[in-house]
């Protein structure tokens, strides 16, 4: 706090320039007038004054004046100067940095605002029009190197400067534009993960609490009716719902707590994380998936064909989730009671079909309808794939899923 303090007035005449520039205008004109006045009564060594030091202080004062509009109109203020200065180096004075100042000032200006070419133009007429006029009326005693160097070099200085200015100015615009656009496209990019990242666990959370909640509710009903005249079977039908509700909540822990894992990736130092986290569904818990629908009614078969291989852990679940949803839908939707998994093992990929039998599906909709084939078709694209889904010509309903295996992900 105490060294921001002691900066403060630093930083306050820093920008004093850019805050106050009607003041600052005024005081370098002012101070460029008081050097007038020397600077007209400079002569060559041993002689005399070859005219009077108020008509080049007059002069010098209306091009002190005409700095005033140098930020508004640079090339109108840069003329009304380089005209001034040609008529004090025609009157006869020595041309000395004192009395150029306000043309290099002005100069200055109009290389910082302009385009080179302009800044240019101005510097080499106004130099020109210079040594034409000293060569004409300046002293007769001066050397004719000092009449030709010396306004050259002192008008090429300050337009070089301000050139200089100008590409600093736009370089740092530049990168200041780079770094916005770069700050803007890291915003985009996290808000777009965040959306991506929801949507995953939004899918996940309707695949299991469908699937499950499914299966629990025709348990449910199955239960209700033979209670009373089977109850043995009714028991049995009661375990498996327990069951049912049991890997329910244990795949919404692990959705949820992997929404922890991103939400906060830090924990306290006397909260432990989970030791034994569940597992990433992949073609493995196939099998148990098909299983777990026989208390619904629906026999499912599972057939492997091709080589088996490693999977990446995203096409393994993406592959996984999208049976469990075909299979859900056929469950809710058509009246069969079989349906066939097929997995293929190609060498480009992996090819996923669940097919039913049935030919009429239940009320007006399909397996295909609603936001179970939506949620499946987001999951194939995100994991590269493509997938379809319609009637085969033998009937029933077919979805078809095509997944790359991607390199770049972790196998499992």
């Amino acid at each position: 706090m105490i060294e921001n303090l002691h900066d403060f007035p630093d930083r306050r005449l820093h920008h004093f320039p850019d805050h106050r520039p009607r003041v600052t205008d005024a005081a370098l004109a002012l101070a460029l007038f008081g050097c007038s006045l020397p600077g007209s009564m400079i002569t060559l060594p041993g002689s005399a004054p070859a005219v009077p030091w108020w008509p080049g202080v007059l002069l010098t004062g209306v091009a002190c004046g005409a700095l005033l509009w140098r930020r508004r109109r640079p090339r109108v203020a840069t003329a009304v100067i380089v005209v001034c200065a040609t008529a004090v180096s025609a009157l006869g004075y020595l041309l000395t940095v004192l009395l150029l100042g306000p043309l290099m000032v002005a100069l200055y200006s109009l290389a910082a605002r302009t385009r080179r070419r302009t800044a240019n133009a101005f510097a080499f007429c106004a130099i020109g029009l210079l040594v034409s006029a000293a060569f004409l009326g300046g002293p007769a005693d001066e050397p004719l190197i000092l009449k030709l160097l010396g306004p050259t070099a002192w008008l090429l200085l300050p337009t070089a400067l301000g050139t200089m200015t100008r590409l600093r100015r736009a370089y740092l615009e530049a990168v200041r534009a780079r770094a916005e656009d770069a700050e803007r496209t890291r915003e985009e990019e996290a808000r777009h993960r965040v959306t991506a990242e929801r949507l995953r666990i939004a899918r996940d959370l309707h695949d299991v609490v469908a699937h499950h909640l499914l299966l629990a509710n025709l348990q449910a009903g199955t239960l209700s009716r033979m209670l009373p005249a089977r109850p043995g079977e009714a028991g049995k039908i009661a375990v498996e719902l327990a069951g049912t509700t049991s890997s329910a909540l244990r795949e919404l822990k692990a959705t949820v707590g992997l929404l922890r894992h991103h939400t906060d990736r830090t924990t306290d130092a006397d909260t432990a994380p989970d030791p034994t986290p569940e597992p990433t569904p992949g073609l493995a818990q196939l099998p148990e998936l098909a299983a777990s629908f026989r208390p619904a009614g629906l026999t499912v078969t599972l057939t492997t064909e091709g080589t088996a291989r490693a999977l990446p852990a995203g096409t393994g679940l993406t592959a996984y989730r999208i049976v469990q949803e075909a299979l859900t839908n056929v469950t809710k939707h058509a009246a069969v009671d079989t349906a066939e998994v097929r997995v293929v093992h190609r060498a480009d990929g992996l090819l996923v079909s669940v097919v039913n039998g049935g030919s009429a599906s239940v009320g007006s909709r399909s397996p295909g309808d609603g936001y179970g084939l939506i949620g499946m078709r987001e999951r194939a694209r995100s994991a590269g794939g493509r997938i379809r889904a319609g009637r085969p010509p033998r009937g029933g309903f077919e979805v078809v899923v095509e997944l790359p295996y991607d390199p770049e992900e972790p196998a499992v």
